[in-house]
């Protein structure tokens, strides 16, 4: 194979793996903690640097789901790490691929700087941080139906039934309160939101969990939200959360700082 045969073929198959993009102007070796332990590195353009490692230009793909899990971990943790380091990054999702050596890299952040910089200012400071609402199910079961007249005789209807017989009605009250719930659920959605809004920059409603610890598997989640908060307001939506918290019956689960997944507009990177 000819020198330009084999430079053509190195170009075609490596790549840059993609972590993140970073507010740094020089180029450093991040340490062997990339996936499948690769170095990582950054790879600058001006003011800013995509946190990268040298890969195949290939997906990164696997039967093995605990392998995949590990990738993703690993994935996950050069982010933080970068994010201790560097402050507020721009995250990628996992197998983010640019064809080509540092070059590459560094064409395609001169390419895209104008938007990149733009979105690394406005998250500035800002970091993603997780909230969970829970309700103890039979509280919350019976606050519906106190409150809801027709539940409460429907209730009474069916206790004074045989059990045979009341089946088709038991059936009909546990459906209309699920029906009373989800009325119920989005109230509270919104009313947490409420008290939430003053101490974020914005907020996401999600429909499901990412991940529910087991401590709270026996709850019922009322909402879940994403939220971007500026550093100095942390503490402040904390201590509103703590209110909600102390509320009988609730309990609130408050993770992060994360990078800004939920926040970084897609059409700037």
């Amino acid at each position: 194979m000819s020198e330009a045969e084999l430079a053509r073929e190195t170009e075609v198959t490596q790549g840059r793996y993609v972590y993140c993009i970073a507010s740094c102007a020089d180029e450093l070796s991040l340490d062997n903690m990339g996936i499948e332990h690769a170095e990582v590195y950054t790879v600058s353009h001006k003011d800013i640097a995509a946190v990268v490692h040298a890969c195949q230009s290939q997906p990164y793909e696997s039967r093995d789901e605990n392998k995949v899990k590990e990738w993703i971990l690993s994935h996950n943790n050069v982010i933080d790490k970068a994010s201790e380091r560097f402050g507020t990054v721009l995250p990628f999702s996992f197998d983010a691929i640019v064809k080509g050596d540092d070059a590459a890299v560094k064409d395609w952040l001169s390419k895209g700087y104008e938007k990149l910089r733009q979105e690394l200012e406005r998250l500035r400071d800002r970091a993603e941080y997780t909230v969970q609402i829970f309700c103890d199910p039979n509280r919350l079961t019976d606050k519906i139906v106190g409150e809801n007249q027709g539940l409460r005789e429907l209730k009474e209807k069916i206790e004074k039934m045989p059990k045979r017989a009341g089946y088709l009605l038991q059936r009909k009250f546990e459906l209309q309160v699920k029906d009373a719930y989800n009325v119920m659920r989005g109230k509270l959605a919104e009313e947490f939101a409420s008290k939430m809004k003053e101490h974020v920059e914005e907020v996401k409603v999600e429909e499901k969990a990412s991940h529910v610890p087991e401590s709270y598997k026996d709850k019922k989640l009322i909402a879940a939200f994403s939220c971007l908060v500026h550093k100095e307001k942390v503490k402040r939506l904390g201590d509103a959360l703590g209110e909600i918290n102390s509320q009988e019956g609730h309990a609130v689960r408050f993770t992060g700082p994360w990078a800004p997944f939920s926040f970084v507009k897609p059409g700037e990177i």
